[in-house]
This record gives structure tokens, sequence and C-alpha cells, in this order.
């Protein structure tokens, strides 16, 4: 009733009430003041969303109290907002500051659209007088955190993100300071927010997603499983927590059932670089490497600049023994990731195939120097030198993969592939060395899912931290096939690591594992050293 005698009352009348006193005789109450008269009519069409006819009323008011009506220019300034009109918005938000200085409501507005201008020096300034005039505004001290943490000042985004859940807890803030602890590569602090954050809201799917990713990239995957499968249960379409379940099964070898979860996502966001590059490993552990090449090359056609898109084409275009294009792809990547030592070795097997012995040494050279951990490299440029004649390099590369060896066998954190155990049993014999490194043989798979759920992130894995979309939810090159383990026995490489995207680096996209990449590799040396 009450909207349908708004509707039908002109916009240009006044406002009269009346009210009845103990007698039961009306009395005239005031009219509204010059300033404020049309301000309902105004907030009615604002939250119905009729923008133009809102900013209509707001130009007649504006001329009647010669823009001196302070709501009008609120709600004008909210308007340009919403349109991406920034720049016009803070100057009306300034106005409003000067008709009421003392709103902390009008601050909190200026330094809004100082921070989406991304001035955010000049947004924590004002944040800063808005908490003289309210400084138990749990929303100022929150965005303050926002603020710092885009300047990469964590330990002052960090106190004020823990006023801001001192004040008010809410969901928002907790995801930003799990943020900044990923940002900061603790790992375990933003686990031990975000397991907060699910116990104050249980029912939040962004916070039960994150989490069970974050306990993915441990290994963790029980209670990895668990959290996503909570996710599921209270959003049966969160894209994110599917795509991160048929990762966790393309991981194991299940890749039928990983790509019918793959299916359902796409429905959902059928651009995704991750979902492409995922079905692209499935099929590549399928073995169907010409629809792996296509399923990539769409991946790297959404994101050219991702290089684990770029490592990946160059592998399967490897294990085609289409050397010159994997050459092309690897390339790439090494430019995109120039830290990476595996992508130095892959490299370097597509040189040489390609007859490039020089260069393909350069590029073992620099692997080895990047990567002090990986037996692998050692054991390939030890297959390249042998070939070449050269049994004093061949041997001294083939010592200091045992050396690795040893070493990872005391800290039991790797697998080795057997076509990797049975290369460098045929290079030690080859160089009449090498009796006394002991192999062992597979162990059962329980025994690696309990190692997998130690949590031990492994030496490949960098921190996650980066973004791209949890968006972008995760990309990974996902392991297959049997291992052969170290007396130790621990993995070779880890799980798949499945990025979040925290907003201020998402052009800094978390790392992952690519363990087939790896074990393709040593098919391809293996076959050099039959040479």
């Amino acid at each position: 009733m009450l909207n349908r005698a708004l509707q039908g009352w002109p916009s240009g009348s006044l406002c009269v009430w009346y009210v009845a006193d103990e007698g039961g005789s009306r009395k005239h109450m005031p009219e509204l003041p010059i300033l404020e008269r049309r301000n309902w009519l105004i907030h009615l069409h604002y939250v119905r969303k009729d923008y133009d006819a809102c900013k209509m009323i707001i130009k007649e008011q504006l001329q009647e109290s010669h823009g001196m009506c302070e709501y009008a220019v609120y709600v004008q300034a909210l308007i340009f907002r919403l349109e991406g009109k920034i720049q016009e918005s803070l100057e009306l938000f300034q106005t409003c500051s000067i008709l009421n200085p003392q709103s902390a409501d009008n601050l909190k507005q200026v330094a809004r659209s100082l921070f989406l201008l991304g001035k955010h020096k000049a947004a924590i300034e004002v944040y800063n007088e808005a908490a003289k005039l309210n400084e138990k505004d749990w929303e100022i001290s929150h965005n303050l955190g926002v603020c710092y943490m885009y300047l990469k000042h964590f330990n002052k985004a960090r106190d004020q993100l823990n006023k801001a859940l001192q004040l008010n807890r809410h969901d928002l803030t907790y995801i930003m300071l799990g943020k900044i602890h990923l940002l900061e590569g603790e790992t375990d602090k933003a686990i031990e927010v975000y397991k907060t954050a699910v116990e104050f809201s249980p029912e939040n799917t962004e916070l039960l997603t994150t989490l069970g990713l974050l306990y993915l990239q441990l290994g963790a995957y029980q209670k990895a499983f668990e959290h996503l499968g909570n996710a599921l249960t209270y959003d049966p379409s969160n894209y994110k927590a599917i795509l991160a379940a048929g990762s966790m099964m393309q991981t194991h070898g299940d890749f039928d059932v990983a790509l019918t979860k793959y299916r359902v996502v796409a429905c959902a966001v059928p651009e995704s670089p991750p979902l492409w590059n995922n079905i692209g490993m499935c099929f590549f552990g399928k073995k169907k490497y010409v629809a792996a090449i296509s399923c990539l090359k769409r991946a790297n056609y959404l994101a050219p600049f991702d290089w684990k898109i770029l490592y990946n084409l160059g592998l399967v275009h490897l294990t085609m023994q289409q050397y010159a294009s994997a050459f092309h792809f690897l390339s790439a990547a090494v430019n995109f990731q120039p830290k990476m030592g595996e992508l130095y070795m892959l490299l370097a097997v597509a040189l040489t195939n390609l007859e490039d012995t020089e260069n393909a040494k350069r590029s073992y050279e620099q692997a080895v120097a990047l990567d002090q951990c990986n037996p692998l490299i050692n054991l390939n440029y030890a297959v390249l030198l042998y070939n070449q004649g050269d049994k004093k390099g061949a041997l001294c590369q083939y010592q200091e993969m045992e050396k690795k060896v040893n070493v990872l066998k005391e800290t039991n954190t790797l697998d080795f592939d057997p076509e990797m155990v049975d290369m460098a049993q045929k290079m030690g014999a080859a160089l009449q060395v090498g009796e006394s490194l002991v192999w062992t043989k597979p162990i059962k798979d329980s025994k690696a899912k309990q190692r997998a759920a130690s949590g031990k992130p492994s030496s490949t894995q960098q921190p996650l931290g980066s973004n791209q979309a949890l968006g972008q939810a995760m990309s990974s090159a996902a392991g297959y096939g049997k291992t052969i383990q170290l007396s130790s026995g621990n993995s070779l490489y880890g799980p798949p690591s499945l990025p979040l995207e925290p907003e201020p680096g998402s052009e800094t996209g978390p790392e992952e594992s690519t363990e087939p990449q790896e074990r393709r590799k040593e098919k391809c040396k293996s076959r050099l050293a039959a040479e």
C-alpha cells in the first residue's frame, strides 16, 4: 500500500503531516526543510535501482537547494561509482565531507574512492581521519588492513585486521588475514586463521574451499577432501571445490573420474585456463597426446603468460618426439620462470635431440646451478656427456647424483620413477661405479598415502599466495604411473599445488609440481642412452 501511495505522489508535492492529540484534534507538523524535502524519494528510487529517475530527482533537489543537499550529493556519488566514474564520485564525496565534516561515513567513502583509484597511501590518510571520528568502526580497521596489504606493509596490515576482528568478527576480515599469511609464505598460520574462520562461519563455502586447497597443497588429502566435501554440500555448484576434487582424483590416476568432474566445471567456467590445463594433463595421462595438445593450447590461448601451461605443452611435444615444438614452448616457459631447474633440463633434452649439443650442455649447467636437490638433472647430464665420449664429466655428474640420492634417502622426501632407476643402474655399470647405491622395490600405495598425509611439502613446492583467481582455482600437472622408491620410501614430487587467489598478488601465481613431466623426461633420456 505504501509503495502504491508513493508511486502516485507527484514528485514536486510537499510533505504535510497531521497528528492527533489527546483530545482528537489534528495538529499541523512542520514541513521538512527544503534541503531534505525529496530525500525520501531519492532513497526510494535508489534502492529500487531506478537510477535514471533517481538522477532526475537529485538534479531538481540540487537546483532548489543550490547544491547544499548532502544526501542528494551522496547518492549521486554512489551512482557515479556504480557506473565506473570513480574520479567523479571522489569529487562528490569530498563535497559531502565539506558539507558535513563531522561525518565518518563521508570520509570512508572518500577513502574508498581513493582506494579504487589505486591511491592507497592517500586512502590510508583519510581512513585515519575517519578513525578519529569513530574509533570503534570495524570497517575502518578492516579497510586500513587491506590498504596496507596492497602496499606490502604486512605487519601493519595484520595489526589492523586483528583490531577489526576484536571490534566485530566478519568472514571477509578472516579471508584477508589468511591471504596476508599466504603472501608471506606462512601456510601454517594461514590454516589456523581459516580454521578459526570456519568455526565462526561453518557454512561459508569460500572459507571451506580455501582451507581444503591449503590442505591439498600440504598433501593432507583426508582433511582436504573433508573440507572440499563440506563446501560442495552447501554449494554443489562451487566450481573451485569441484576443480580441486578433480585434481585430487587426477593426482591419484583416476583420470576418467577427474574428467567427469571437469565437465561440470566447464559448464560454469568454460574459459578457465587451469581447467583446460588439467583436462589436457588428464589426456596426457591416458596417452591421448593429440587431445592433450588441443586442450593445452586452448589453455595457453586463455592464459598466454602462464608458464605451467607452456611447461606441459613442451612436455607433451617432447613425448611425441616433436622436438622443435617442444623447444618453442619450453624456451617460452623459461622466459616466464627463469629460476626453475627442471625447465632447463627439459630444454636440454629438446636441444640434444635437435643435435645442438653445445647449447644442451649450457642448459644442463644452468639446471644444475639452479636446482641443488633433484638428482634427475645430474643423471640426464651424465647421459649426454657419456654419449659425447666425456666419461670423466659423466662420472662427475653421476657422483653428484649419488650424493643427492643419499641425502634424499636420509630426509625421506622423494620417490623415483622405475625408468630413472633403470637408467641410473645402466649408467653406473657403464662407468663401473654405483654398486653401493641401493634401490628398493616399490612399496604399497597405502604407505604412500600415509606419507602424503603427513603434510610435508615437497622440496619443489613453493608457498601459496598469488592468484590467479582462485579464480583462478588451480592448475596442475597430475602425476601418473607407478613409482619406485628409495629405501627411505619418500616421494620424488609432492601432489600438485593448488593456487589460491589473493587479490593483491594475482599476477604471481603459485607454482606447482609437475610429476608426469619429469617422468617423461627420463624416457627421452633412456632412449638417448640406448642409442
